[in-house]
């Protein structure tokens, strides 16, 4: 296995999360048109974004991670590419709220063994302290997942309409699986690890959740991510509908302004994110949380703008900038989440992040601004979404910053990133 492979399992990892986040969000670029066929409330457009697709992609993350920590993870994460690309091609034969809600439980159920996978082999592909940095590429498929899912569906929206938009973007998914599974070889498991006890952790579960429960850093950065994850789902799943009811412009422009967007905010901040972390964390560990607790603060108030905006390049200008400060925090918050956890606990960690994320941020995000949307559109007609969708994610964003600022305070004043971590 040569030094170069690693990187070509990075960019498959990363090519996977896009497919990934394509799949989970390409509905929100096509909720209108369902909203308009079959004269949905913006609540029931909330469960169908978030919990229709959250309840069995929490349910089944855990057991599915654990067999990550202890079978082939490639075998895992080519089988649930294949399941979910399925279930999302499947969506387009809904016939009304019921069927569309199976739909979206079947790509939850194969998206659960997504993650946790990617997330172990990197680990055992790069070092410590390249982590950030590789943590960064791989989110970049989270943020090409976005941009494209909202360009490709809003142009085959509009060419083709949702439901063969959904068949389109199924099918791609159950390729790369296959070439996944004969390509990509499985690392051997911990092999950056230092050999302590945390690092070789048997797989009794018991032993797994104790040792979880008591890592301060890894309890406190999950909290953060849950926060952080809220405010991105619920950005993603509606900011579509806020520029078709906001703004004249027609389903397949707002596909490429968004998307466009979101790839051009997006892309450099995991990357600046990952290398800024890198470089701080020499001089003092904590930088990797006090990091992106300063830069979530921050796009707090550009978003405000974004939202406030009375023209359509206003509001993509500051949304641009909102995403790319946003965006900074992923490689740092995942890097510490990996580099907490020893090697057989990695899946099963990541897991229960994901089990957090999922049901925080994806199945009550979306739903809570749908329901705050409806409350105030007597109001405020268009514009409750607005207030809405800004009133979730600043309260979220708060809090999520506040619980960075609380795992700095577990983390040693010591350069070593694996030392100050494994606390």
């Amino acid at each position: 296995m040569t030094h170069y492979y690693r990187y070509y399992v990075l960019v498959m990892l990363t090519v996977v999360s896009m497919i990934n986040i394509m799949d989970r969000l390409i509905l929100s670029i096509l909720l209108e048109d369902i909203k308009a066929e079959f004269t949905f409330t913006d609540t029931q457009l909330g469960v169908l974004a978030g919990l229709a697709f959250a309840l069995f992609y929490a349910l089944m993350s855990i057991p599915i991670a654990r067999w990550a920590d202890i079978s082939n993870r490639k075998n895992i994460l080519a089988a649930a590419l294949i399941i979910w690309s399925g279930m999302t091609a499947l969506c387009g034969a809904a016939t009304g709220f019921v069927s569309l809600f199976l739909a979206r439980l079947g790509v939850g159920i194969g998206e659960a063994g997504g993650s946790p996978p990617s997330y172990s082999i990197i680990a055992d592909y790069f070092k410590p302290s390249e982590r950030a940095r590789a943590m960064g590429v791989y989110v970049t498929g989270s943020v090409l997942g976005t941009g494209g899912g909202l360009i490709v569906g809003g142009l085959l929206g509009e060419w083709l309409g949702w439901r063969m938009t959904f068949l389109a973007l199924g099918i791609p998914g159950i390729l790369l699986g296959v070439i996944l599974y004969f390509t990509v070889k499985e690392p051997p498991r911990g092999r950056y690890d230092s050999g302590s006890d945390d690092s070789k952790q048997a797989v009794d579960i018991k032993r797994t959740l104790k040792s979880l429960a008591s890592n301060k850093v890894y309890v406190r950065v999950s909290l953060s991510f849950a926060m952080l994850t809220m405010v991105g789902y619920a950005m993603a799943l509606w900011l579509a509908p806020i520029m078709l009811r906001n703004f004249e412009v027609s389903l397949g422009m707002v596909g490429l302004y968004l998307g466009g967007t979101y790839i051009l905010g997006g892309i450099p901040g995991p990357l600046i994110g990952g290398y800024l972390t890198d470089y701080m964390v020499k001089r003092d560990a904590r930088w990797c949380a006090w990091i992106p607790a300063i830069f979530v603060l921050s796009s707090v108030t550009t978003f405000w703008f974004s939202l406030s905006a009375d023209s359509l390049s206003e509001f993509l200008g500051f949304f641009a900038l909102t995403y790319a400060l946003f965006m900074i925090p992923q490689g740092a918050s995942l890097s510490m989440l990996q580099s907490s956890l020893g090697s057989g606990e990695r899946a099963l960690g990541m897991s229960f992040v994901l089990l957090v994320t999922t049901m925080v941020g994806l199945a009550i995000g979306p739903l809570l601004v749908g329901l705050f949307s409806d409350l105030l559109a007597p109001a405020y007609g268009v514009k409750s979404l607005n207030y809405a969708l800004m009133t979730v994610c600043g309260g979220a964003a708060l809090i999520a910053a506040l619980c960075y600022f609380w795992t700095a305070t577990a983390m040693p004043h010591e350069s070593d990133l694996d030392g100050a971590l494994k606390q």
